[in-house]
């Protein structure tokens, strides 16, 4: 089975280094018979990042079908929270790429691993639906006490509107005298179309 290595450190010297995660990464493909074909490192990143060039570039080399399996030291070396892990793993199952962490024991080529990942998956699901649900609710209780919903309305002085027009404002004048989009304020003004203004008659 082809391996890849994913290793991070948050900062970069000071005594940390990636090595001694790569040791024992190292040393589990060779227990395996695993071939390790890529060697991914952020070194000086913190996890809570959402972009990291090597991981992303793992990511993209997992589409690729590059490696088998990704091999990690620990889930706080990998993914910045549990649902980027979830979503990882889920993007990993999909793609036929197995997943191993080392110290939380989880390995999704054995049975007990992917046992955990399926737990892990429903969970995550059962999350996503409560969450759906407590929305849905906060929006009938909302309808329920006539709350109106969406974007609020925005006010627009149109007697100032024209005011402003008949001193010789232009229509950008207008928009930040009022505080509000040229649209606005081409939207409410006294007998003018509802239809959006040309470049032209904004610039006027």
């Amino acid at each position: 089975m082809n391996a890849a290595l994913y290793a991070r450190v948050s900062t970069n010297g000071h005594g940390q280094t990636v090595e001694p995660q790569l040791l024992e990464l190292r040393e589990y493909c060779e227990r395996r018979g695993w071939q390790i074909v890529g060697e991914y490192l952020d070194e000086g990143i913190s996890g809570a990042k959402d972009s990291r060039p090597e991981l992303n570039r793992l990511m993209a080399d997992a589409h690729k079908r590059r490696f088998d399996a990704v091999i990690v030291w620990k889930f706080d070396r990998f993914a910045r929270s549990v649902s980027h892990l979830l979503r990882a793993l889920e993007t990993f199952n999909a793609l036929g790429v197995a997943f191993v962490s080392l110290s939380e024991q989880i390995d999704t080529t054995t049975p007990t691993g992917r046992m955990i990942f399926t737990v892990l998956g429903a969970v995550a699901e059962l999350e996503r639906s409560l969450i759906a649900e407590r929305v849905k609710a906060g929006l009938r209780n909302a309808r329920a006490k006539g709350k109106r919903l969406g974007r609020p309305r925005v006010s627009v002085d149109t007697a100032r509107i024209a005011r402003l027009r008949a001193a010789g404002a232009s229509w950008r004048d207008v928009s930040t005298a009022l505080g509000v989009s040229i649209g606005t304020c081409h939207a409410a003004a006294p007998g003018r179309s509802k239809k959006p203004a040309t470049r032209a008659a904004v610039s006027a």
